[in-house]
């Protein structure tokens, strides 16, 4: 065979093979992969020559000019059926034993074969910096005791020295678990706290290209001075003063090269460990691990987007404050990976000594109505992101993260709030379920028992608020209820904010002081304008239907008095409802059509006698009928069956 004719053949066998691969998924009626309808096919192409070669060979015997006669067409009909029957068969037996997804295309095959790889440097690289900074033993569960102070702090520093050369995504972790006073050792919060501001700079010669890159010239035509020594260096960006050509003094923030490609494997890593954990350990399907893992995922991705940041630094500065200054950006200059804002004159809180429970009280006052008023609040309230201005007052800073919630949410939390003033456990319940999803099976009265326990606990005079957030998230775990990530935001703020504040007033009670904005915040709804303004809101909005109450009313009463009242329901209004229905009644049709060909099939086939169809395979006319009828029939059961199998996996074990 020359290379002409080969290549014929070979485009011939191509063209069979998409006809019924294309013919077998359609007749199946669902959408499978193309590489396995393919294969199938193709699987299903070669199987059938062994079988077909004996029906084929039958022919041979017909004498030179003999008629076949025309039962050999409906023979060659029923092998065509025959070859999109057998690779039917075998995506139907894919289907039931190989669900889709869950084994790789050849495509994923190699991204994941490559992304293993990346994943086995970054694990070997995090496991070398653990060991480098003297955490093997501690990580096989073979470190020395820690039952002195020096210990605690020798290990604590390894620690926070382990995360700073971990990168961003572990500098972002051990800046979560600095907030953790009810978790860690105060060594432990305390040397996690450097992490905030404290990390190693980069050199400028690092730095500048990405400054010309983003802002499209050199550093020295953008700004009239530049100040190259870093004003602090954080773990995904550094802050550098400088001047604008029109006079203004601006903080220029430029991300750390290079940073997203190994916040990208590092977030991998995270996410394939918390799912992990929440299929293979109860505690970790209790808390969510996996959408933990891809809101901290989505929390650190928006942070390394600077244009986010500065939409919501100027939400946030919107609602403008007498107790704490916002920086405005300078939207013009701001791209991905650099932010200009205005520089304000201070110093960071943690470097200011002494303690103020005045600016601790602002700085509660301004995030609680930031919460509960605007709803647009600054979502990670720590030290470092706190200033002490020249004039005395409090600067916010960094808004990567910012939480936002709609006006339900805060009324929500309104009321929730003001419950836990009054000690009430049922009104605390009721805010509760009407800012986290209900469960159907909720056990409400032992709800109520547990929260009226928890303000027993904490709202009592003289409690501490260390570990109060952790109970409630414990309740809440327990009654099996799932907080909203933008909810979980806002006692994730809290919570880092009860730091802060401690840091700010030694001895400061965020329960107390929260308690009495509600008292305050309470008697401003209380009060006779407000009152007057929501009874004419409320009215306004009651009026139309007022209005139609009374003549509705009088329609019903008539006609119930004469005898036509009656209600009209409309079955299946909901094109779902229809969508379903449609289907199901599909599935009974296509099972009785493929029963019924099946048992005519056998009759047919166990019929004696009849007219000869084929003389050359001494096939009857009952079985040429049967065998086909029995091929329809397979068919029809395949196509039955296929879609028993698809609703199977769709069902969440």
């Amino acid at each position: 065979m020359d290379v002409q004719t080969s290549f014929f053949f070979s485009f011939a066998v191509l063209v069979m093979v998409l006809i019924v691969a294309r013919l077998a998924q359609r007749l199946l009626g669902v959408h499978l992969g193309g590489f396995r309808v393919f294969l199938a096919a193709a699987i299903g192409f070669g199987l059938s020559g062994p079988i077909f070669a004996p029906i084929i060979g039958g022919f041979q015997n017909l004498r030179p000019g003999e008629d076949p006669g025309f039962g050999a067409v409906w023979v060659m009909v029923m092998l065509g059926m025959l070859a999109v029957l057998i690779p039917m068969v075998i995506l139907v037996m894919a289907e039931a034993l190989v669900p889709p997804g869950s084994i790789p295309g050849p495509i994923e095959v190699v991204k994941g074969l490559r992304g293993r790889i990346s994943r086995g440097r970054r694990y070997s690289q995090i496991t070398r910096i653990a060991i480098r900074h003297g955490l093997g033993p501690y990580l096989r569960g073979r470190g020395e005791s820690l039952n002195d102070r020096s210990g605690k702090v020798r290990l604590a520093r390894s620690l926070r020295e382990a995360l700073d050369d971990g990168g961003v995504t572990f500098v972002k972790l051990g800046q979560v678990l600095s907030t953790r006073r009810d978790l860690l050792p105060p060594e432990f919060v305390d040397e996690l706290g450097r992490l905030q501001d404290q990390v190693a700079p980069l050199p400028w010669e690092r730095i500048e290209p990405v400054l010309a890159a983003e802002l499209g010239g050199p550093v020295d035509q953008v700004f009239a001075a530049f100040d190259r020594v870093p004003l602090a260096a954080a773990s995904i960006a550094q802050a550098y003063t400088a001047r604008l050509h029109t006079g203004e003094e601006v903080v220029v923030k430029v991300q750390r090269p290079g940073i997203g490609t190994v916040v990208a494997k590092d977030l991998d890593i995270v996410r394939r460990l918390a799912v992990t954990l929440e299929s293979r350990t109860k505690w970790g399907r209790s808390l969510g691990m996996r959408d933990l893992a891809e809101g901290f995922a989505v929390a650190i991705r928006e942070e390394l987007d600077f244009r986010i940041e500065a939409a919501n630094m100027a939400a946030v500065a919107a609602t403008p404050s007498d107790q704490v200054t916002y920086p405005v950006p300078y939207t013009r200059m701001c791209t991905d990976r650099v932010l200009v804002m205005q520089r304000l004159n201070g110093k960071p809180l943690a470097g200011v000594p002494g303690e103020s429970a005045r600016l601790a009280r602002d700085l509660l006052d301004t995030l609680l109505r930031q919460i509960l008023l605007e709803g647009v609040f600054h979502a990670d309230p720590h030290p470092g992101n706190i200033m002490v201005l020249d004039d005395g007052s409090l600067g916010l800073l960094d808004f990567g993260s910012v939480g936002r919630l709609d006006a339900s949410v805060r009324a929500a939390l309104q009321r929730f709030l003001m419950a836990l003033n009054r000690q009430d456990p049922l009104g605390v319940t009721d805010a509760l379920l009407e800012v986290v999803p209900r469960p159907e099976d909720i056990d409400e009265a032992g709800l109520e028992r547990a929260l009226g326990q928890f303000m027993a606990r904490h709202l009592g005079p003289g409690m501490d608020s260390a570990a109060m957030f952790t109970d409630l998230f414990r309740i809440v775990s327990e009654y099996g209820l799932s907080i909203p990530p933008e909810v979980a935001a806002v006692f994730r703020a809290l919570a880092t904010l009860e730091g802060t504040l401690v840091r700010l007033a030694p001895g400061f009670n965020l329960i107390t002081e929260a308690r009495a904005f509600a008292g305050r915040y309470l008697a401003e709804q209380l009060s006779g304008t407000t009152l007057k303004e929501a009874v004419a809101q409320e009215a306004a909005a009651l009026l139309p239907m007022v209005r139609r109450l009374p003549r509705r009313i009088e329609r019903i009463a008539s006609a119930a008095e004469h005898g036509r009242f009656s209600v009209n329901v409309r079955l299946f209004a909901d094109e779902r409802d229809r969508r379903y229905l449609t289907g199901l009644l599909h599935q009974i049709l296509l099972t009785v059509l493929g029963a019924t060909a099946g048992i005519m099939a056998v009759f047919l086939l166990g019929t004696e006698g009849g007219p000869v169809s084929v003389a050359a395979l001494n096939l009857g006319l009952f079985d040429l009928l049967g065998y086909n009828l029995l091929v329809i029939a397979a068919i029809l059961v395949l196509r039955v069956l296929v879609l028993i199998f698809r609703r199977r996996e769709d069902v969440p074990s």
